[in-house]
């Protein structure tokens, strides 16, 4: 158990027989009643987001996550297959699993798979990974990077805005926090 005083960003606790991982974090100490703590927490399970407030003399449980590297190999359609890079076991995990992580999903990838007591919760990506432009509309000469935006389809199905220079089969790197280009590889 923790005290809501050991509670910060990226924490994750156990809440009405739910996972949660800490968002935000405030501390409120009003007048002369006592302080509370206001949370916005992630589902980890369900993926949406809560806010709720707390007395804080209140204990948490803290969720012990296992977390162990995989490589992404194939999917067959109905489930996506990772391999334990140390005991090279395989392991199937449903595309509801996986979440938006599909966007930025290419074989042989190495990702962080977490767990809790033996069923798995997530995939946790690298920060940026670096994908194949497949289709966009033709650039121009004397395009500039700060001249606009246009649409680009890349290798993994997904559509994200790029400078109007690149062009089809340039790699490019992407933010999988937020979908955005950072820039252009090759």
């Amino acid at each position: 158990m923790i005290d809501s005083g050991e509670l910060k960003k990226g924490l994750t606790i156990e809440l009405d027989d739910k996972l949660y991982q800490v968002i935000a974090y405030q501390h409120i100490k009003v007048g002369r009643g006592s302080a509370t703590v206001k949370l916005k927490l992630h589902d980890i399970r369900s993926g949406h987001t809560i806010e709720r407030s707390f007395q804080a003399s209140e204990k948490f449980k803290r969720a012990r996550l296992d977390s162990r590297a995989m490589q992404y190999l194939y999917n067959d359609g109905d489930s996506y297959y990772f391999m334990d890079e140390k005991s090279f076991e395989q392991m199937p995990i449903s595309p509801d699993q996986l979440g938006d992580a599909l966007d930025y999903l290419k074989e042989n990838m190495s990702v962080e798979v977490s767990s809790y007591q033996g069923k798995l919760i997530g995939v946790e990506l690298p920060i940026t990974v670096e994908l194949e432009v497949v289709e966009t509309g033709p650039g121009f000469k004397g395009d500039t990077a700060t001249a606009g935006n246009k649409p680009a389809k890349l290798e993994t199905g997904i559509t994200i805005q790029v400078p109007l220079f690149i062009s089809n089969g340039d790699i490019i790197k992407v933010d999988t926090r937020t979908g955005q280009y950072l820039e252009r590889v090759s």
